[in-house]
């Protein structure tokens, strides 16, 4: 396909040959968080992307030890090759590598298609859980904040970098505050952020889950004016559906300059007398 880093992808075929594998933990990291339980591939645990990956106490992600401790439970140990996958194109498998890839570990990888190619092509699913013996594994690396914007840097950006709403139209243009089936957590008004570009995250996928080519992705952002070379920041509701767009763009095309704003619209909506823009 021609992507700028390829070996962030592996393909459906490439992990069916490795379930056997030791060197490789499959996790899965799935909006629908019942979906594990119905039918997984062979040998993946689950994690859970609200109770597993989110702090328990402050709206902020779990730390690098917090992470650490999810992988040496899964089995994961510091040759280990970590392949995330998940439903509905990937969506919170991106947001799983996103934020290992922000606190340090960079040894993961996202199953091209993720849940729905897999089960389209008809290779192996299972509902046994399995056990792995825990390991010692840390994260030695730092937080990137070149991957991640916070509110004083997106207030500060407002009309110098390029903002990309993933979001559906619907929420873009403020008709809706959240996706229908996940309404838990809204912001106060609807809307975007001034001259943000509304480029939703599923039109990165093709019918079976896979990512589209290059040259298609390529297309797709410039022709919304989301050019390289340009500093981005992409944002949605809370920041899961952005993570899968930064990952097209950083991993896929190349973009040297993008951050996810995790807060998203849950916050930028929710903050007093920041501007607001409504309608397509």
């Amino acid at each position: 396909m021609g992507y700028h880093n390829p070996d962030a992808l592996v393909s459906t075929a490439w992990l069916e040959a490795n379930l056997d594998n030791p060197a490789i933990r499959i996790i899965e990291v799935d909006e629908d968080v019942n979906a594990y339980g119905r039918r997984h591939i062979p040998g993946a645990v689950a994690w859970n992307w609200f109770d597993d990956l989110q702090h328990p106490v402050r709206r902020d992600y779990r730390d690098s030890d917090g992470l650490a401790s999810l992988l040496s439970r899964a089995g994961v140990g510091p040759d280990t090759t970590v392949v995330l996958y998940g439903g509905n194109n990937n969506w919170f498998a991106a947001y799983g590598y996103w934020l290992l890839r922000y606190r340090g570990f960079d040894n993961a990888k996202l199953l091209n298609g993720g849940r729905l190619k897999w089960n389209i092509e008809g290779r192996p699913m299972t509902t046994d859980v399995p056990s792995y013996e825990s390991t010692e594994v840390t994260i030695q690396g730092a937080d990137r904040p070149e991957f991640r914007a916070l509110r004083d840097e997106v207030l500060a950006g407002l009309g110098q970098v390029t903002f990309v709403d993933v979001r559906s139209p619907e929420e873009f243009t403020g008709e809706k505050l959240a996706p229908d089936h996940l309404p838990q957590e809204q912001p106060y008004v609807g809307g975007h952020v001034p001259g943000a570009r509304n480029v939703p995250w599923p039109k990165a996928a093709n019918d079976d889950g896979s990512f589209k080519s290059r040259e298609d992705l390529d297309a797709l952002y410039r022709g919304e004016g989301v050019e390289p070379g340009t500093e981005v920041i992409a944002y949605c509701r809370i920041g899961e559906r952005s993570a899968h767009t930064w990952f097209v763009l950083t991993q896929l095309l190349g973009y040297d300059t993008v951050k996810n704003y995790d807060g998203s619209w849950t916050e930028y909506g929710s903050l007093v007398g920041v501007p607001v823009e409504v309608g397509a």
